[in-house]
């Protein structure tokens, strides 16, 4: 039986496995002492930073499911350490694990503003909301000391260029001076994921994320402040959080979130063994159904990649969801996300500095 590592608190993978396209397989084995006797802890992991001089910041995709066509991400990975995260399997193009590096080794984009400006000067830019945090959560801790989201949306604002913002931390209403101003104009729109409204699965499956109940008083505030704001019960996992999707929805409408969307677990790539390994040490005894539940929604497969239906599963347990999903809408008067035309009118590429300029 292979033996299974002990979860480490304060992150969410417990173990480090190589990424996809790395050519050596490091493997343990006991050389015959016990740990006990050793008189040693298993040290936590740190989080490391290492500047990144990025080449470009706007990333461009025509997936069908996906309701924006432009999207930057500060960070390459993300501290909160979220185990179902559809991004940890990116860090295998830096030659690093999905596992614990995804959530400790991080990337910040130091040059971001610099970059932001330049691609928003091309003559050849067309303008289109851009989505913050498609990948990695651009409100993550790290941001508290890099501040790079926050120099993007003062390009952004400087440039009325829209914007919309998913994360999942309550850092988002440090920004509110810059937000409100644009949510006036039209030019951004929040989300907010919560997927649960139990504090102790949540300690668990997003270890450094913002407590549910605090991430609802962010929706609260930023609603107050006249910002356009949603929320995102997502991922929802069978038979782990689904139970909490109608009190998720019906909180976030007190709060005054407008907009609602969902999506199901994803478990590309290496994410499908994480998250085994992570069942394994957290929920062993339901460990079996939710994988049953998951495969069900996937034609069989842990993993099924088809745009038609990645983002909501298939099979009867998906129907059910999204049936739940429509009446509480119905109920709380949700609009859809997409529902909200951000203005592209009001777009000023940036000037570039003039030296002339400079004397008066």
């Amino acid at each position: 039986m292979t033996d299974v590592p002990s979860a480490i608190k304060g992150r969410g993978a417990a173990s480090n496995p190589e990424g996809r396209f790395e050519t050596i397989r490091h493997h343990a084995e006991d050389d015959g002492w016990q740990h006990a006797l050793l008189d040693e802890e298993r040290p936590r992991p740190k989080t490391e930073v290492t500047e990144e001089r990025a080449r470009s910041i706007i990333t461009h995709n025509d997936s069908p499911d996906i309701h924006f066509t432009q999207a930057m991400n500060p960070y390459r990975g993300c501290e909160h350490g979220c185990i179902y995260c559809f991004a940890r399997p990116t860090h295998s193009y830096l030659n690093l694990s999905p596992g614990l590096d995804f959530e400790t080794k991080l990337r910040a984009k130091t040059n971001l503003a610099e970059v932001l400006r330049a691609d928003l000067s091309k003559p050849s830019y067309v303008v289109s909301p851009i989505n913050i945090g498609s990948s990695t959560d651009p409100y993550q801790p790290i941001e508290k000391r890099w501040r790079l989201t926050r120099a993007a949306l003062e390009v952004l604002a400087q440039c009325h260029h829209p914007c919309t913002i998913v994360t999942k931390n309550a850092l988002v209403e440090r920004d509110m001076d810059i937000l409100a101003p644009m949510a006036r104009e039209h030019l951004v729109q929040v989300f907010v994921s919560v997927n649960s409204l139990d504090n102790h699965l949540a300690a668990k499956l997003e270890p450094r994320a913002t407590a549910p109940h605090r991430r609802l008083q962010a929706i609260k505030t930023l609603a107050e402040a006249g910002v356009p704001v949603g929320v995102l019960v997502a991922p929802i996992i069978p038979a782990l959080n689904d139970r909490d999707m109608e009190a998720v929805l019906e909180q976030a409408a007190d709060a005054g979130a407008r907009y609602a969307g969902y999506t199901v677990l994803r478990l590309p790539y290496e994410l499908k063994a994480l998250f085994r390994e992570w069942l394994t040490l957290h929920a062993p005894q339901r460990a079996a159904h939710v994988m049953s539940l998951v495969q069900q929604m996937n034609a069989g497969r842990d993993y099924d990649s088809d745009f038609r239906t990645r983002m909501r599963g298939q099979g009867v347990f998906a129907q059910l969801l999204r049936r739940r999903f429509e009446v509480a809408c119905r109920r709380h008067g949700f609009g859809r996300p997409r529902e909200l035309q951000l203005d592209v009118s009001r777009f000023m590429p940036p000037r570039k500095p003039s030296p002339q300029g400079q004397l008066f």
